[in-house]
């Protein structure tokens, strides 16, 4: 988690107002995540930090490409995210008093920096889609063509050559009417 240092923002200095930070998200970070979905990508992070007296207030914006692999032809591809997000990271003076949300960090008088590089991770995370598929299938660069063509041939005929073919289904077909 040494990496993971840089992520690291030291708040207790800041004046009130509103701070900018640059953070670059790239193959090193995702290796940092044991069981990452991306493992390789180029992002650049800009985060405002608004410090007010009681709590502050994250703007993440994320930028870049990471590359997936597709779920039909198992090659990688490169997929842009623009990622816009905001936290909220609210000070307490009792250690027991509150704990995380997902909508807010809880900060006690003990901690005087906050790391960003778990938000930024889970942020990357949920921008990866739910089906990862080349962008043109078959027609990409990215797109491998020798898997395409060994799933067409494995995958048979169609149904109605199965129908035709099979018997029973016009027996099946004579009960309906």
């Amino acid at each position: 988690m040494k990496s993971l240092q840089q992520y690291s923002i030291p708040y207790t200095g800041l004046k009130l107002g509103v701070h900018q930070f640059e953070f670059d998200v790239d193959d090193t970070f995702f290796s940092a995540f044991e069981y990452s979905l991306v493992k390789s990508g180029k992002l650049k992070v800009n985060l405002d930090l608004e410090k007010q007296e009681t709590m502050m207030l994250l703007h993440f914006r994320i930028n870049g490409e990471m590359m997936l692999g597709c779920d039909v032809c198992l090659a990688d591809y490169p997929y842009q995210v623009e990622i816009d997000e905001r936290q909220i990271a609210k000070f307490t003076g009792n250690i027991d008093l509150e704990e995380d949300t997902e909508e807010i960090v809880v900060l006690t008088k003990n901690e005087n920096e906050i790391n960003v590089a778990t938000l930024i991770y889970e942020y990357i995370n949920l921008a990866v889609p739910y089906i990862n598929r080349c962008v043109d299938e078959g027609n990409t660069k990215w797109c491998d063509q020798e898997m395409i063509e060994k799933l067409k041939q494995l995958s048979g005929g169609s149904n109605e050559e199965t129908e035709a073919a099979d018997p029973r289904w016009e027996a099946l077909k004579n009960i309906k009417k």
